[in-house]
């Protein structure tokens, strides 16, 4: 794989709604270089802007998903950030962003209101969104409820559909369970923290990455405020409404389909393809549900090819 021209990244002007880098957030984090904080809707927001300044370029809106943060674009930023202005939240309750009073507030509505509020008060547009997994979903959220109004949004592995089956009848019960007992998140983040289990659970996901890539989820895993988060995410979380009104999604929906993901099987972009005919599937073959941190320069060259890139 080329190396990516590290020195296209770099922070963006102060703006005057931005504050200096969290100091919770770790000196060695991917990215920190490009941090800053900022409060809106509720939220007290770790966001990280990287690229070309405001202004001078298409602003992109990058959301992780489910149990991430911006760590989890480290390596798709530099192929993108030459053409880009790229703006890259962690999700709230998620890493070093704050959680929201409410449990309203990390639904799938209430995240994308939050969102919205994030770009009002950054008085930013943006031209394209790119969302992982459940970011996915908040993506297309935020443009059904008016908060963005892209071109076009990219989908890496959309988690758009409940789970299925047995899984349908006891995930949801589990994760309402798990959020209102305070020892779950401790026992959780132990749990899961620990190297064989976290190596384990991204196997399963078809995406086993090296040492290095592990070590951030380790970290994250290691919080439990963060975990406790993911819990209380999970347990509100509820498609349904979302896939009954996709069909007046209006940007451009581009499905970027890892066919060895193991969390949201390739055969769900086909279901979902049946409720939008026009989304259009480009297949990733060998990459799991993390394609963009396998491969970011193969998710790269398919944002940069059909985002209006030359």
């Amino acid at each position: 794989m080329v190396a990516p021209d590290m020195s296209a990244v770099r922070p963006a002007p102060e703006m005057a709604a931005l504050r200096p880098v969290p100091a919770h957030v770790p000196r060695d984090w991917p990215g920190r270089e490009n941090s800053h904080s900022l409060k809106a809707g509720g939220v007290s927001w770790h966001l990280q802007i990287a690229g070309l300044p405001l202004g001078d370029a298409p602003v992109v809106l990058m959301l992780h998903g489910t149990g991430a943060s911006t760590h989890s674009w480290r390596d798709l930023v530099p192929h993108l950030a030459p053409h880009f202005t790229l703006l890259m939240p962690d999700l709230p309750g998620h890493g070093f962003s704050s959680r929201p009073a409410s449990a309203a507030g990390l639904s799938l509505p209430g995240m994308a209101a939050a969102l919205a509020a994030l770009l009002r008060t950054l008085q930013v547009a943006p031209a394209l969104l790119v969302g992982h997994s459940a970011g996915a979903a908040i993506a297309a959220r935020l443009c059904l409820d008016g908060g963005a109004q892209p071109a076009a949004l990219f989908s890496i592995n959309g988690a758009w559909f409940p789970p299925q089956g047995v899984a349908g009848w006891w995930y949801p019960p589990l994760a309402k369970l798990m959020a209102i007992n305070p020892l779950a998140p401790h026992l959780m983040s132990w749990q899961a923290a620990q190297p064989k289990v976290l190596r384990r659970l991204l196997q399963g996901i078809g995406s086993p990455l090296p040492e290095e890539g592990l070590s951030w989820y380790r970290r994250l895993a290691a919080d439990p405020q963060h975990v406790g988060a993911v819990i209380a995410m999970m347990a509100a979380w509820d498609l349904q409404p979302l896939l009954n009104d996709l069909p007046g999604l209006q940007p451009a929906l581009h499905q970027l389909v890892g066919e060895g993901d193991r969390a949201v099987p390739p055969q769900c972009a086909e279901q979902l393809r049946r409720r939008l005919p026009q989304a259009v599937i480009h297949r990733l073959p060998g990459l799991g549900h993390l394609a963009h941190e396998e491969a970011p320069q193969r998710v790269a060259q398919l944002i940069l090819r059909h985002g209006g890139m030359p």
